[in-house]
């Protein structure tokens, strides 16, 4: 099923297609830099399947990618139910993990901002966030470029305190 195109984008179930490249993407350092870890195949196979979950009991989740030109896949945009311990949560979470061969594009503004559009005109979310280690300058500017505010700086209790990716920013939108 196809949730949302863009002018350049098709947002839609995964595949399992994808799932190949979707280990590629999960195991290339680059892409997973401010990540704890790159994920193994049985990890981004467990992720995978928790992606399926997620939209089977939410009827969202984060919707596979693909360039409309090619038909690429490249990564994924969408959402996320975050239940880390923390004052926010639980909450929805936009997010984006594409192919570094399709960073520099625009795709993660174009898909995150079509996202936010349905997620708070058909799925009726009255708030949405997102996050990212502090570090990740990256992310930060799409969040900025898609209109989120800067909420706080936090401490993830997901990463490691002696990490460089324990500070994290929060950032939010309403509807």
């Amino acid at each position: 099923m196809i949730y949302i195109e863009t002018e350049r984008l098709i947002l839609r179930d995964w595949k399992q297609s994808d799932l190949e490249e979707f280990r590629k993407i999960n195991s290339d350092e680059v892409v997973m830099e401010y990540f704890p870890k790159t994920l193994s195949e049985q990890e981004t196979d467990a992720m995978y399947e928790a992606i399926q979950k997620e939209f089977e009991e939410y009827n969202y989740g984060l919707y596979a990618v693909e360039v409309k030109e090619n038909k690429e896949f490249i990564g994924l945009i969408g959402f996320h139910r975050a239940t880390f311990d923390s004052d926010f949560t639980p909450c929805v979470e936009i997010g984006w993990r594409l192919k570094k061969e399709a960073w520099g594009k625009g795709y993660a503004t174009e898909g995150a901002k079509a996202c936010l559009k349905y997620g708070f005109e058909q799925l009726g979310f009255e708030e949405i966030y997102s996050f990212t280690a502090k570090i990740n300058t990256r992310s930060q500017n799409v969040m900025k470029k898609l209109g989120m505010n800067y909420v706080k700086d936090f401490n993830h209790p997901k990463v490691e305190s002696d990490s460089v990716l324990y500070k994290h920013v929060l950032y939010n939108i309403r509807a």
